[in-house]
């Protein structure tokens, strides 16, 4: 397991691209035959991906750090798949994941497998944060989730919001999870910006050439910085620090939060204008 101890509010305004890619970004965890993983300490989130091979399924594994007899015994996960058809086999039940369909896996499951069925492997997602009590573990597909329209060509933000793990869909503890998807013309994401000091985000930006990028906007209002991403690029976002971007072509991005309120729309809102 890898482990990404964030900048605070202060340090990152000096830190080089390298350095904040560092501090912040989460490469290269899509490998073929592997499950990655990597803790970060904003809000204890974990962070990962399992690509399975037919036949050579993956396990969720528990770590020293977690300090638990297995992986979920104290965390909820969400699991979304990127790439085609694979199955999340949850303490001997199996569930089917479509590409762009999530799962939501319960506090107290004890064995947590993928498996990859065709000879193009799955692609697994996953985001976990600590739980404080045990619900039910669903399988969201996208027609379930709920379904939100924003932004216009105009603005080149015209954009599809799923929330596919959140209240009223999914009875999660604290985890909230979606995936955001941009009309061709648009390249803007959460515009404007915002924050939200209740809670922690994670983004994966995806669905996007290999030689295009993504510029991920992060920082105090008042003192930003920008990363180009490529696809499949994870990055932790504090509590203190705005999440946005801007394509060279449009993408879809999946978003993850824990932290103290699950509501969809609790933001501090700012306006271009804001950013320095």
């Amino acid at each position: 397991m890898n482990f990404l101890q964030t900048a605070d509010s202060v340090r990152y305004q000096r830190m080089t691209s390298a350095e904040l890619r560092e501090n912040f970004c989460m490469e290269g965890m899509f490998r073929a035959g592997e499950l990655n993983l990597t803790y970060t300490d904003v809000d204890r989130a974990l962070v990962g991906a399992a690509v399975p091979l037919k036949h050579q399924p993956l396990s969720l594994p528990t770590h020293k750090e977690l300090a638990s007899d297995y992986f979920c015994e104290r965390r909820e996960v969400g699991v979304v798949n990127l790439g085609e058809s694979g199955r999340v086999e949850v303490d001997g039940k199996s569930y089917v994941l479509a590409p762009l369909e999530f799962l939501y896996i319960s506090r107290g499951s004890r064995t947590v497998n993928f498996f990859s069925d065709g000879d193009t492997p799955a692609e697994f997602y996953l985001v976990s944060y600590p739980a404080h009590r045990e619900t039910e573990t669903v399988h969201v597909t996208m027609d379930k989730a709920n379904t939100v329209e924003l932004g216009s060509i105009e603005g080149s933000n015209e954009r599809v919001i799923y929330q596919a793990i959140c209240p009223g869909v999914v009875d999660s503890c604290q985890l909230v999870m979606g995936v955001t998807r941009l009309s061709k013309g648009s390249v803007w994401n959460t515009k404007p910006p915002h924050t939200h000091r209740r809670r922690t985000e994670v983004y994966l930006y995806f669905d996007f050439p290999e030689d295009e990028r993504v510029f991920h906007f992060m920082g105090q209002p008042h003192e930003t910085r920008s990363l180009p991403l490529a696809p499949k690029t994870a990055i932790a976002s504090p509590y203190w620090s705005i999440h946005s971007g801007a394509g060279s072509c449009n993408y879809s991005f999946v978003w993850a939060m824990g932290g103290e309120n699950q509501q969809f729309d609790d933001m501090d809102h700012l306006s271009l204008g804001d950013l320095g």
